[in-house]
C-alpha cells in the first residue's frame, strides 16, 4: 500500500511540473514578444496604434501566466523567482509608460533609447526569473523523489525481513506431527549425521535428491521435531554471511558465491550490480559458469521483461518456476540499501528447490549480507567498467 501510494504521488508531482514547464516555457516566449512589440513604437513603417494595443494585450498575458505558475509552484525559491518576475513585468510597465509619453511627443530618439535600454534589459530579466522558476521546481522534484525512493527502499527491505522472520518463526514450532509421505522425508533428514560445513548443513534440500522408490517402501510414521533441521540451515547461514561480511577481495567473494550456491543447491549463481545511472544490470561475479561466457553476458536493462530486471525494480524476491525436461527453476534475491536495490543475485535451482520457502528464506538473507559488503565497497561500476571483476 505505501509503495503504491508514493507512486502515484511521484506520478502526481511529475505531471504537475510537466504542466508548470509547459506554463513557464509559454510566459518566456510572451515575454519574447513583449520586448519586438515595444521596439516597433520605434521602428521605420511601424505604426504604434497597432502596437501598443498589441503590447498591452500581450502584458495582460503574462500577467496572468505568472499569476497561474505562481499557484502552481510547490516550492519556495520558485515561487520566489516568479515574484520578482511579476515585480519586474510592473516595472517593465513603468517603462513602456514613459517610452510612449516620448512617442507622443515625437521624441522618437529618447524613446529608442529607453526601449532598447531599460526596455529590453527589463523584458529579458522577467524572462531568466521564471526560467530560475522552472530549475527550482525540476530540483525539487529531484529531491521529493529522491527522498521517497529512500523510503521505499527502506519499507522493502522491512518487508522482507519480516517475511524472513515469519519463515523462520514457521520453522522453529517446536513441534509438529507429520503423516505419510511428508513425515517420512522431515524423518529422513531428522536422522541424517550432518556435517557442521557449509556446503552439507542445509540438510533440507538433500531430501530433493532421495531415492522415491526407498521413500514408498517405508512404513511407520512418527512426530517429527522440525526445530533440529530449521537450526541446521540458520546455523549454515549464518556461517556463510559471516564469511562474507568479513570478505576482502573479489576471489574471496567468487570462492564464497559458491558455497552460497552449494547451501541453496543451485547448478549456478550470477551476482548483477546496477551501473552508475541504475539503467541496466552487469555480471559482476559468477559460480557454476564458464568463465569466458560469464565475460560476455549482456546486460540487463532495468525495463526488461524477465526476472532479473523485475527484482531489480520492484526490489521484491523473484521466482521462476521450472519445467520438466526443459528447463530449470530460478530464484533472484534483490541487493537492498539504504540508497534501494543496488543489485540482483539469481541461481538457478535444482530438482524443484525454487518452490521451497526454506531455500526463498535463505535466497533473502544471503543477499541482504551481499548488498551490505557491495554498499560499502568503493565504485564497483567504474571497476568493472576497466576491466576488473572486483566488487
Amino acid at each position: 500500500m505505501f509503495l503504491t501510494s508514493s507512486e502515484k504521488q511521484i506520478a502526481q508531482r511529475r505531471a504537475t511540473l510537466r504542466a508548470f514547464d509547459v506554463r513557464a516555457r509559454e510566459a518566456a516566449d510572451a515575454l519574447a514578444d513583449l520586448r519586438a512589440a515595444q521596439q516597433a513604437y520605434v521602428a521605420a513603417g511601424q505604426g504604434v496604434g497597432f502596437w501598443m494595443p498589441k503590447v498591452d494585450a500581450t502584458m495582460d498575458t503574462v500577467a496572468n501566466s505568472l499569476s497561474m505558475l505562481r499557484q502552481a509552484a510547490t516550492g519556495a525559491a520558485s515561487k520566489s523567482a516568479l515574484d520578482e518576475a511579476a515585480s519586474t513585468l510592473t516595472e517593465f510597465g513603468n517603462v513602456d509608460k514613459r517610452v510612449r509619453d516620448y512617442v507622443k511627443s515625437d521624441a522618437q530618439l529618447m524613446a529608442a533609447d529607453i526601449v532598447f535600454t531599460e526596455g529590453g534589459e527589463t523584458a529579458a530579466m522577467a524572462a531568466r526569473h521564471v526560467k530560475r522558476a522552472r530549475i527550482e521546481e525540476q530540483q525539487d522534484l529531484d529531491v521529493f523523489e529522491g527522498a521517497r525512493r529512500k523510503q521505499e527502499a527502506m519499507a522493502t527491505a522491512a518487508a522482507a525481513g519480516l517475511l524472513i522472520l515469519v519463515v523462520i518463526a514457521l520453522a522453529l514450532m517446536p513441534a509438529v506431527t507429520a503423516t505419510g509421505r511428508d513425515a517420512l522425508s522431515i524423518n529422513q533428514v531428522a536422522s541424517r549425521e550432518v556435517d557442521p560445513s557449509i556446503g552439507s548443513a542445509v540438510d533440507e534440500l538433500a531430501l530433493r535428491r532421495e531415492d522415491r522408490t526407498e521413500r514408498k517402501q517405508e512404513t511407520a510414521t512418527r512426530p517429527v521435531d522440525v526445530k533440529h533441521n530449521a537450526g541446521l540451515a540458520l546455523k549454515a547461514a549464518a556461517h556463510l554471511c559471516t564469511e562474507i561480511g568479513r570478505v576482502g577481495d573479489s576471489r574471496e567473494l567468487k570462492t564464497l558465491l559458491g558455497r552460497a550456491a552449494d547451501a541453496l543447491d543451485a547448478s549456478g549463481l550470477v551476482l548483477w550490480t546496477g551501473t552508475a545511472s541504475g539503467s541496466e544490470l552487469q555480471a559482476a561475479a559468477a559460480h557454476g559458469y564458464d568463465p569466458a561466457m560469464v565475460a560476455h553476458m549482456p546486460s540487463v536493462a532495468r525495463s526488461a521483461s524477465n526476472a532479473v530486471a523485475a527484482a531489480y525494480r520492484t526490489g521484491t524476491l523473484q521466482i521462476v518456476l521450472s519445467r520438466p525436461g526443459s528447463s530449470k527453476g530460478a530464484i533472484v534475491a534483490p541487493l537492498l540499501s539504504a540508497d534501494g536495490c543496488i543489485g540482483v543475485m539469481s541461481a538457478e535451482i535444482r530438482d524443484v528447490g525454487e518452490a521451497s520457502e526454506t531455500v526463498q528464506a535463505l535466497a533473502a538473507i544471503i543477499a541482504a549480507q551481499l548488498a551490505g559488503v557491495l554498499a560499502s565497497a568503493p565504485s564497483p561500476n567504474q571497476e568493472r567498467s576497466t576491466g576488473s571483476a572486483a566488487l
